[in-house]
């Protein structure tokens, strides 16, 4: 992983030193074929365990501390879900208004603080980078929940677990991409994770929300195929993979271009109609207009499928960085 593990001494005997054990999770640039290999794997197990017995102990005595300083639905819950799931214990921040930060408490101190109470710590925080600095200061580790509109790695994790799950591979896909692909934190990590497998891009915006340089470039320089467009009924029906995302509203500035761009794409019955028969239409949720209720009885909605791998790629790395996976 290229860091040190923040675990003091040796790997307890009862623990696994499976490549994560101590380590904070940051980027998806941490991963490669085999990590990714291990922790679908352990995933896939936690679903079993989950769907046979519900729960497990393996956390037990284990306390996670969910700091959140942005509003969050399926990420915050998911990680309390899996850690209560392994048998250990939650301390939840996730109205950070009403805690030491309004009295000035600069992020370093929080982190330090809450340390001290518990084993690991998840953050979501506004600015980017920010995942980072909690890490330079912790002595336990830190994995992000989403920094700004930088990375969002458990998220990108989850949702290539779901392709393997619903299509059974990775390689040899198309993947199209569509919606805010600018402030989109979630298509930024799925693309970086992406570029270890053999898959061809599509990315489909309008032309002021294009996926960044930085991430183009990565797709360029590992030698994928890619196609910018801003038309996805020209892209639909070759697509494997329909990954749409939201409009955010709290990353313009300008509300006026918000409006103008917020329901450039909707995906209903009559798209779907075009799209292949073996196909998934993906979404990091919230959803607000951009794919039609109705396409939620289409089997090929795989978005709240999506959102319950979400616990089982959480409790995976929850244990693997306990040392129990």
């Amino acid at each position: 992983m290229g860091q040190p593990a923040k675990t003091i001494g040796r790997v307890p005997a009862d623990h696994f030193d499976n490549g994560f054990y101590g380590q904070d999770i940051l980027s998806v640039s941490q991963f490669d074929r085999d990590k990714l290999d291990y922790i679908f794997n352990v995933a896939h197990e936690m679903r079993v365990l989950v769907e046979r017995f519900g729960s497990a102990d393996l956390l037990q005595g284990k306390i996670l501390a969910n700091l959140f300083y942005e509003p969050s639905t399926r990420t915050s819950s998911s990680f309390m879900a899996a850690m209560m799931r392994l048998g250990g214990q939650v301390i939840p921040m996730n109205n950070v208004q009403y805690s030491s930060v309004t009295k000035g408490e600069s992020l370093p101190d929080t982190v330090r603080t809450l340390e001290s109470y518990a084993d690991i710590i998840v953050l979501r925080h506004p600015e980017m980078g920010a995942a980072a600095t909690a890490a330079h200061y912790a002595a336990k580790p830190v994995i992000n929940a989403g920094d700004g509109v930088g990375e969002h790695p458990t998220q990108a994790l989850l949702d290539q677990f779901t392709i393997l799950e619903e299509l059974g591979r990775v390689d040899d896909l198309k993947v199209t991409m569509v919606g805010d692909l600018k402030y989109g934190r979630t298509v930024h990590s799925l693309t970086k994770l992406l570029v270890n497998y053999d898959v061809e891009f599509v990315f489909v915006s309008p032309d002021i929300l294009r996926m960044p340089k930085d991430v183009l470039d990565v797709v360029r320089e590992t030698g994928h195929q890619f196609t910018v467009t801003d038309d996805v009924h020209d892209v639909v029906t070759e697509s494997d993979v329909l990954y749409v995302t939201r409009v955010q509203k709290e990353r313009f500035t300008d509300l006026v271009e918000y409006q103008r761009v917020r329901d450039h794409y909707i995906i209903d019955e009559a798209l779907m109609a075009t799209a292949k028969e073996k196909m998934i239409v993906m979404h990091p949720l919230p959803r607000v207009n951009e794919i039609s209720y109705a396409v939620d009885e289409d089997p090929r909605a795989a978005y709240f499928r999506q959102m319950r791998n979400g616990m089982y790629i959480r409790m995976a790395l929850l244990a693997a960085v306990l040392g129990k996976a």
